[in-house]
């Protein structure tokens, strides 16, 4: 029976819809109530550090996690998915307001919204997962690199003479001549913030180690009176409601001076948002559908801009802590919006007390932890063609810009995967890459059916066959995602695979890291050389799985382990 394709009420059906449909109870809404009020002490400070970081001011933050994150979750393909201000924009955005002015950046955003709303309908969503593993590690270790970069002044309370340059060189460069009038106490509650984030996520991982910092800063700064800039102070404060909604002021040269900025915007926000949800159904074992995900970004990003807020992506950190939190819904994401909302009605004076030391210190965590150290040093030792994308598009974006690192990157990878080929073909002449159509006895190359392999309950096996690289990971992940068995072991035949790299050995890993957690052993059957090698090298190995010459040998493992019969 051909299973039929999917409707377009089935892929661009929000999933507030879907759960709501499947039923929603008192129970599910008590744990989202939870869940949400966690992220919103999550988001609280991080959305007004990342706004003051990106060179505007810290209410723009609140109000794209209030409304962004509303309309993301209400719209969204991802039960899971809490969408705001994210980290990764801030090289963008702050780029952005130095060449356009804030009026700039807000039709930046809401150009960015409509690409973005563009790629959903036109169902592209799928060409953004095309883009290999080590561009991904790449642009993200060096926009940590850049955050981090760009922290240095408020961690160290430094004087500028003029305003701070924008390329990392330049910047450095001025915070080297700025480094004599280091400010100690502005110094010190950076460290004392650090300590602390450091301190509660091993001590307390539960607690929100970043509020407490925050909020542990804050009340210092008073009560010792320490001389250094606040929010108030730089600021004057936040204000105590949303403003009203407008239209940005827009005019056709106006539009074609910020679609290049709009284009590399929409480019990151749909990389970061899928990749966000791709986190989510790891967690917690469901599925997103990536084109609704995208129109909802990209209402979002309307809906952000037209009270003043800047770009909105899915933010992997506090998707991760909703569903770490118990979130059963998307109404925990709209809750997390609320509660936002609410802490500015209510506490948007207490906010003027927050040293930006404190807030660099929180961004100085995050980028520390964005930058995939394991990740990056895992593809360097991987093999020379990963180590050369990883490299280049990390100094690309470091020195060149974001979109330039990625589509460097994208098309280094791909020369690399044509040269792989050629010499798969070359080197494995007895495995061809495309499988000829045989009959069942011919030569006796294909074992005799056991009926015992397709209906045990407790193993499931399942075949790749051909190149396995990034432009074949993102269906082998669906097709993963979508077996609905919960067996006691898994069988995955590579053994005619010639081709795997590090995007399809990274979605191994995921699967591998999903099933593990609820007790499922992992065979691989029949990997040669160089497949066990790149798999060896992300960190698929003895125990996590087990490798054996043939499907039969596994099978054999996998029975006497679980009792299980032919």
């Amino acid at each position: 029976m051909v299973a039929q394709a999917p409707t377009v009420v089935d892929l661009y059906t929000p999933k507030l819809l879907t759960v709501l449909g499947e039923g929603y109870g008192v129970r599910d809404f008590k744990a989202d109530v939870v869940a949400g009020l966690t992220v919103a002490i999550v988001a609280l400070p991080l959305s007004m550090a990342i706004a003051i970081a990106s060179g505007v001011t810290p209410d723009r933050g609140l109000y794209t996690a209030i409304i962004g994150g509303f309309i993301v979750s209400a719209l969204g393909g991802s039960r899971f998915q809490i969408g705001g201000p994210a980290g990764a924009f801030i090289v963008l955005v702050s780029a952005t307001v130095q060449q356009h002015g804030i009026d700039g950046l807000v039709l930046t955003t809401a150009l960015s919204g409509v690409i973005l709303l563009a790629v959903g309908v036109l169902r592209l969503g799928a060409f953004i997962k095309y883009i290999p593993y080590p561009v991904t590690v790449g642009f993200t270790a060096g926009i940590a690199v850049i955050i981090f970069a760009s922290q240095i002044k408020d961690l160290l309370g430094l004087r500028l003479v003029g305003k701070e340059p924008g390329p990392l060189l330049d910047k450095l460069a001025a915070l080297g001549v700025a480094l004599p009038t280091l400010n100690l106490a502005a110094a010190s509650v950076a460290l004392t913030s650090i300590i602390v984030i450091l301190a509660v996520r091993r001590l307390r991982p539960h607690w929100p180690a970043f509020l407490i910092a925050v909020v542990l800063a804050a009340g210092l700064t008073q009560v010792l009176h320490l001389p250094i800039d606040t929010i108030g102070s730089v600021f004057g404060g936040i204000p105590r409601a949303l403003p009203a909604p407008h239209l940005p002021a827009a005019s056709a040269a106006k539009i074609i001076e910020v679609l290049p900025a709009a284009l590399s915007f929409a480019l990151l926000g749909g990389i970061e948002s899928l990749l966000s949800a791709v986190v989510a159904d790891s967690m917690s074992g469901r599925r997103h559908r990536s084109n609704c995900e995208l129109v909802a970004q990209g209402a979002a990003n309307i809906g952000a801009a037209l009270f003043g807020g800047i770009c909105v992506t899915g933010t992997i950190a506090r998707t991760a802590t909703n569903v770490r939190a118990g979130a059963r819904s998307p109404i925990a994401g709209m809750l997390h919006a609320a509660f936002l909302l609410l802490f500015m009605l209510v506490a948007a004076p207490l906010a003027s007390y927050i040293p930006l030391a404190a807030l660099a210190a929180v961004l100085g965590v995050v980028a520390w932890n964005m930058a995939e150290r394991h990740a990056f040093a895992t593809l360097v030792r991987a093999s020379r063609g990963d180590a050369v994308v990883v490299v280049v598009t990390f100094l690309l974006v470091m020195f060149r810009g974001l979109t330039e690192g990625i589509l460097i990157g994208f098309a280094i990878g791909a020369l690399l995967f044509l040269h792989r080929m050629a010499q798969a073909v070359e080197v494995e002449a007895v495995r061809p890459l495309l499988q000829p159509d045989l009959p069942d006895a011919a030569n006796d190359l294909r074992e005799p059916y056991d009926a015992a392999v397709t209906t045990d309950p407790d193993i499931v096996v399942f075949r790749l066959s051909g190149a396995f690289f990034f432009g074949a990971a993102a269906a082998v992940a669906a097709a993963l995602d979508s077996i609905g068995e919960h067996p006691k072991a898994y069988v995955i035949d590579v053994s005619v695979v010639p081709v795997l790299d590090s995007t399809a050995a990274a979605t191994l890993e995921a699967f591998v890291h999903k099933v593990r957690r609820h007790g499922v052993d992992v065979y691989f059957a029949g990997a040669g050389r160089s497949v066990r090698r790149v798999l060896l090298m992300h960190g698929l190995r003895p125990p996590q799985v087990r490798f054996k010459t043939t499907v039969a040998k596994a099978l054999a493992t996998a029975r006497v382990k679980h009792g299980s019969a032919r």
